[in-house]
């Protein structure tokens, strides 16, 4: 388990070590994932630049992107693997529908695998934030950068997501992921702590989105 503190300052190891990790050369299939923004925009939800940067400003501090910050933290800190299990079994229980729950559980499948593989450690069977927060603190990788660069490459995978689903340009896009990047550092610092009891969404409309995604009749991206 990790043994620095979550703001120790990292090295240039640990920084290329999350940087592969939470590329998107990384197999863990992240492209086919859209978080239930094709169904938003499907509902006429997200139809431009500007209506996307206020979905992900808010899948990110009051839905998906608090809880991951949260469970990564808590699975950071996990003690035991019983503690660990426990994190996971929180997280499932949290998925508001089962596509976000498949999401979850697949993509932390396949990072738990290519990750073992690498750098050793039972990963395997949890879900994508637990695993990540786990594996960082086997690794002794800072709390913070881990969740930082996580938070980062899903509002970046989110990004593209939209930019395949509504008239959003390149430039539009990386003004909205640079405006969403400079929160991370705070919303870091108040989930750092890793206490499962505040752990709560109130991005309704996104979880919406994601159960309308699971029965949407044509789709690009499995959620």
């Amino acid at each position: 388990m990790a043994t620095d503190g979550p703001m120790a300052i990292a090295t240039d190891t640990d920084i290329l070590t999350l940087t592969q990790w939470l590329s998107p050369a990384y197999p863990i299939g992240a492209f086919a994932y859209s978080h239930g923004l094709e169904a938003a925009a499907d509902q006429g939800w997200v139809t431009d630049a500007a209506s996307l940067e206020a979905w992900l400003e808010d899948v990110l501090l009051y839905g998906a992107g608090r809880s991951d910050a949260l469970l990564i933290a808590a699975a950071w800190r996990a003690k035991s693997a019983e503690t660990l299990l426990t994190v996971d079994a929180t997280a499932r229980a949290f998925a508001p529908s089962r596509e976000r729950w498949l999401e979850s559980d697949q993509q932390g499948a396949s990072f738990g695998r290519i990750t073992e593989t690498i750098w050793e450690g039972g990963l395997t069977g949890l879900t994508y934030p637990v695993a990540l927060g786990a594996a960082s603190a086997r690794a002794n990788l800072p709390l913070t950068l881990t969740q930082t660069l996580y938070l980062q490459s899903f509002l970046s995978n989110l990004v593209a997501a939209g930019q395949r689903l509504a008239p959003v340009g390149q430039t539009d896009g990386q003004k909205m992921l640079q405006k969403l990047t400079a929160r991370l550092p705070a919303l870091a610092k108040v989930t750092e702590h890793g206490d499962l009891t505040k752990l709560s969404s109130t991005n309704f409309l996104g979880d919406i989105a994601s159960m309308k995604h699971e029965t949407q009749y044509s789709r690009i991206f499995r959620t």
